[in-house]
């Protein structure tokens, strides 16, 4: 599934509000899909290109774009997996063959991976780089909505990858730059149980002077 609509252009006049409750049934019961359950096929690359679209449609103060991707798919997984093994067998001496082989695979367990890298900067005195790095995260939860309307699961990963410097290298990553999250996306094999959720009321306070 995609959507039949193009980005619009910088000119074009967009709607003040868009109401549909079918978005808003998809927001109410959207969960997340563990990687061990995902399986083929994953998003076609028509359909990746309209996650990265659709995942850059988030505030973003100033226009700063403070992000940008890295996608693994096809042969691309496996060759990402050598590395993650030798750099954690590097970190880690004397580990199993077992433990060796799931660091390995760790980009297998789905059929496509989006890499969502911050590139957050101080520099710029109006655009804090606090919401620079919120920015980044509105990403990464615009494409784990954007996955499960086309009919995807999809799961929103960090592990410890994210922070090793080695592995950040290997990335390509350049200074300044944080890992804000993998997303995992392919065809869920079960349909998963709700978890416990927030009571709103514990969280919510009127404010009053």
């Amino acid at each position: 599934m995609i959507s039949s609509k193009k980005s619009p252009d910088k000119s074009d006049r967009l709607p003040a509000s868009n109401p549909s409750m079918q978005t808003l049934d998809l927001l109410m019961m959207r969960r997340s899909l563990t990687v061990k359950d995902m399986r083929d096929p994953g998003p076609s690359e028509e359909q990746l290109n309209q996650l990265l679209t659709i995942g850059s449609r988030v505030p973003d103060h100033k226009k700063q774009v403070p992000w940008r991707f890295l996608t693994f798919a096809g042969t691309a997984r496996k060759d990402i997996g050598k590395i993650l093994r030798k750099v954690f067998e590097k970190n880690n001496p004397q580990t199993e063959e077992t433990l060796l082989d799931f660091e390995e695979n760790r980009f297998m367990r789905a059929p496509v991976v989006i890499g969502v890298i911050s590139s957050a900067s101080a520099d710029n005195p109006k655009v804090p780089e606090w919401e620079q790095i919120l920015t980044a995260g509105a990403v990464c939860q615009n494409i784990l909505i954007a996955a499960n309307a086309m009919g995807f699961s999809a799961q929103w990963l960090s592990e410890w990858y994210s922070y090793d410097d080695d592995i950040k290298s290997a990335f390509h990553l350049k200074r300044g730059e944080r890992i804000a999250g993998f997303i995992y996306i392919g065809t869920g094999e079960k349909e998963p149980s709700e978890r416990s959720r927030p009571d709103i009321k514990v969280l919510r306070n009127n404010w009053k002077k």
